[in-house]
């Protein structure tokens, strides 16, 4: 099964925006009265203003990096709650201590001279399309605060703040919203999507970061709350139910037109005016073959299927490359907890047994459905224009704890990306010889997002306007020119 939902959905959101909440849209006669639940999802694009000038363009080339500007046409960023370890993913270190470098050893891979954990097989065979970070860095160890930070590229306040909710002060844009907010929607689809579920701390406690926070709802990323693995998935929120024939569907339609008549009286309320656009995109929606086709998974082969993994996070990834095929421009693809991850040791917060569920729950299908997006990509062509960004909102500690875990570690961790004007078989950053703080290269969040802003055709100069109209830069970071 499959939800849709908008961040007017979470009453702290509406608090914070005044939006109307999805039962006051429905109590007015929304598309509820049309069989649908997508209404409220949907808003008018804004205008943004970029600033790419022969000034831009010349400076980069001085730089050496203007063939990388602008090549990414879409994004897939692959986020992985909880923290994935630097030893045994990206940063192995095979000199250390055995209680700092594990249980698993390093491999080659295609890049001569760069190993990666032997949990990683298919992935190092990718490696000559892919650029490390070695040094990335938050010094938060919380992960609602540090994971704000790795999401919209602006620090938490106050770091180390563990259950952090969304809102002021912490309630700049996502990194999703902006890009909506930049490029724009592809016809019925919106810019931006997150799938499966939102990102949220035991208590289903939500990160804040995730939505398009000052910039406003009209560029919130859609949630997608799916399991594209199940047997039973559709897609209920955009296709009709089947309880409701095509010839209801009319009469509803009809009727919702009769009333709309009826409130031209109140056209002057801005409430109203985005309320119309959105029920135009929402009946687009169901009417809109391509969507459907968009969603539309079980065209797949089954060998595709199965080479990105029969679970909810390979299925999640495959689905993400029919979007952004489809013209979404950025999908994120959330690893949340699995139905039976250990409470102590949920999802990549494995502070127990680390080497236990990284071998048999967490990297097997983390490396066979990245890979396998990869390898995808690259048949089809699209793996140049199409930027891969692979994160967590921090890494893991050096040594490990009494219960064979490793704890919370922002000091220092490893990301990566591939394609979209990113320099394949490129390590950029070091840490030290524990893997414990950066020793060159650190990499703050605000210049991922720079980079991937940067990949995406927009300087980090770019201006967005907050709600009193003032203009702000959608990075304060710098693309990480090494990787580009």
């Amino acid at each position: 099964m499959i939800e849709l939902h908008g961040t007017e959905s979470d009453p702290s959101s509406r608090s914070r925006r005044g939006n109307p909440s999805r039962r006051e849209w429905l109590r007015i006669g929304s598309l509820s009265s049309l069989g649908l639940s997508a209404s409220q999802l949907l808003a008018n694009q804004a205008n943004a203003q970029s600033t790419v000038t022969p000034a831009v363009v010349a400076a980069l080339q001085a730089k050496g990096i203007a063939g990388s500007f602008g090549k990414a046409k879409r994004c897939i960023v692959l986020f992985m709650l909880g923290g994935p370890p630097q030893h045994e993913t990206w940063d192995p270190k095979p000199e250390a201590p055995a209680e700092i470098r594990g249980d698993f050893k390093p491999i080659a891979t295609a890049t001569p001279g760069l190993q990666v954990g032997e949990l990683m097989p298919q992935t190092a065979k990718w490696t000559n399309h892919i650029a490390v970070l070695r040094a990335m860095a938050t010094d938060d160890n919380a992960h609602s605060a540090s994971g704000y930070w790795m999401l919209t590229g602006n620090p938490h306040s106050p770091k180390n703040a563990e259950n952090s909710l969304p809102g002021p002060p912490n309630d700049w844009p996502c990194m999703a919203a902006v890009v909506r907010h930049l490029k724009g929607d592809a016809g019925p689809l919106p810019g931006s999507i997150r799938l499966p579920e939102e990102i949220w701390n035991t208590g289903r406690l939500l990160w804040p970061g995730q939505d398009a926070g000052w910039l406003g709802s009209h560029a919130d990323p859609w949630l997608v709350n799916c399991d594209p693995n199940a047997p039973d998935f559709r897609i209920p929120d955009i296709a009709l139910p089947a309880e409701l024939t095509s010839e209801r569907f009319a009469q509803r339609r009809d009727f919702l037109s009769q009333l709309n008549r009826s409130l031209d009286k109140m056209q002057s309320s801005p409430q109203l005016q985005r309320w119309g656009a959105w029920q135009s995109k929402a009946i687009d929606l169901i009417r809109t073959k391509e969507t459907q086709n968009a969603f539309s998974i079980d065209q797949e082969s089954q060998a595709t299927r199965d080479r990105y993994g029969r679970n909810r996070f390979g299925q999640s990834v495959l689905l993400a490359r029919r979007l952004v095929e489809s013209g979404v421009s950025l999908v994120q693809v959330n690893w949340t907890r699995w139905k039976d991850d250990p409470d102590n040791a949920p999802a990549w917060d494995t502070h127990a047994k680390n080497a236990e569920r990284l071998k048999t729950v967490l990297m097997p299908p983390m490396d066979q459905a990245y890979s396998a997006l990869l390898e995808d990509l690259h048949q089809r062509g699209m793996l140049d224009d199409t930027l891969v960004v692979w994160i967590g909102e921090f890494g893991r500690s050096p040594k490990h704890n009494p219960s064979g875990g490793r704890d919370h570690w922002g000091h220092v961790f490893s990301g990566a990306l591939a394609g979209g004007g990113v320099q394949g078989g490129a390590v950029y950053g070091a840490s030290d010889r524990q893997g414990a703080f950066p020793l060159d290269g650190r990499v703050e969040p605000q210049d991922l997002t720079a980079t991937v802003f940067h990949c995406l055709g927009f300087p980090p100069n770019t201006e967005i306007h907050d709600r009193l109209g003032r203009p702000l830069a959608i990075s304060k970071g710098s693309p990480i020119e090494a990787i580009l």
